[in-house]
């Protein structure tokens, strides 16, 4: 079963890859088939939760916003790099999220993002190191950013 297909089937679909929010690149090869993500936010196509947490949003509605935002994580990867089946490892993402200096749930509302990953993908590849650190504020108040590290399987015939 292709990652797509388990997106289907728990009722989730890639949105279409967010837009550069400035000037930088969405995707930077680090060596041999590893990829550093740049940060992406909650919303999808300009659609989503905002504020943050500690008194905008409850932690549960966090973790979605951390799904939402590695959906758009998973769309950059597919659209700049390839096939999401050729994931090997997320090997390290970071964490932001905007909350409230009292706020110190921000591994749980990670935990929103890296569970989706470990139900795509499964625990050896799907699971990352992580930080997951509070922010003043971010981008657009969206309520979590997410950027990292990929590594690729090399494409058919590379060496």
């Amino acid at each position: 079963m292709t990652i797509e297909e388990k997106l289907e089937k728990l009722g989730l679909a890639l949105p279409p890859a967010p837009g550069k929010g400035g000037v930088y690149a969405s995707v930077k090869p680090l060596g041999e088939n590893l990829y550093y993500i740049s940060g992406c936010g909650a919303y999808i196509e300009g659609e989503g939760p905002s504020g943050k947490l500690g008194s905008d949003l409850t932690v549960e509605e966090g973790q979605e916003a951390a799904k939402r935002t590695i959906l758009n994580y998973l769309s950059v990867i597919k659209e700049h790099i390839g096939s999401l089946d050729r994931v090997k490892s997320f090997v390290k993402i970071l964490v932001f999220v905007a909350c409230e200096p009292d706020f110190y749930e921000q591994p749980q509302v990670a935990n929103g993002a890296t569970q989706l990953l470990v139900d795509l993908f499964g625990e050896e590849t799907g699971a990352p190191s992580r930080s997951a650190i509070g922010a003043v504020a971010l981008p657009g108040n969206t309520p979590v950013e997410i950027e990292g590290i990929v590594e690729m399987e090399p494409q058919d015939g590379a060496v």
